[in-house]
């Protein structure tokens, strides 16, 4: 699908995208930085003002967000593999908070988890309504586990001009690596992957 490419019910304002590299946070400087990177689009709220009870035309077709903003974010980095991932949204105040969760479901996720090259992990999300300009911080996660304490992280995202009353923001959130400095423990991505590549035991006895 082409970075543009996105079902044509939602009608866009604005792409947006951004990218933070992190060298050191006071501590030793990283032989290999740490990318975080946000993509997200601008969409028209067809439900701003009123109740309306199915919001299944906002969920049906958001696979194609989902692809479109995990493209944008993987070329953000550069071709860097993706470690973490994370996605969210602001509804304008016109909306709800639950059009921005109708726009991430599991129809969303499936397709932004396999647009930034699979995981295993439910992806972490965070969604509100607010005034334009608001910020919004999406969560990060290992995208193969989410106990790996590592890799807890977030982005912050403001728009100035978005999203207007009657819109909604959707963002999506990529990482190259864990937090810069990590030193708390807990199960490490290499463990997780060890395991992950451990050939599955069946329980299961032939008669």
């Amino acid at each position: 699908m082409a970075l543009n490419e996105i079902d044509p019910s939602y009608r866009v304002r604005e792409w947006f995208g951004f990218v933070q590299e992190v060298r050191h946070e006071g501590g030793p400087v990283s032989g290999e930085p740490l990318l975080k990177a946000a993509a997200g689009v601008v969409i028209e709220n067809p439900f701003a003002g009123r109740w309306v009870q199915d919001l299944a035309p906002l969920i049906q077709p958001s696979a194609s967000l989902g692809a479109a903003l995990g493209a944008r974010a993987v070329a953000l980095l550069g071709g860097r593999p993706v470690q973490g991932y994370g996605k969210g949204g602001i509804a304008g105040t016109a909306g709800e908070q639950e059009h921005v969760g109708a726009c991430v479901t599991t129809i969303f996720g499936d397709a932004f988890r396999a647009a930034v090259g699979g995981g295993m992990a439910w992806i972490s999300s965070a969604t509100k309504t607010a005034a334009a300009g608001t910020a919004l911080d999406i969560p990060l996660a290992f995208k193969d586990e989410i106990y790996v304490r590592s890799h807890y992280d977030a982005i912050t995202v403001s728009i100035p001009d978005a999203p207007r009353p009657d819109e909604l923001m959707i963002c999506v959130a990529v990482a190259t690596a864990g937090r810069i400095h990590h030193r708390v423990g807990g199960l490490t991505r290499e463990e997780t992957l060890a395991r992950n590549a451990q050939p599955a035991v069946s329980s299961f006895t032939p008669q």
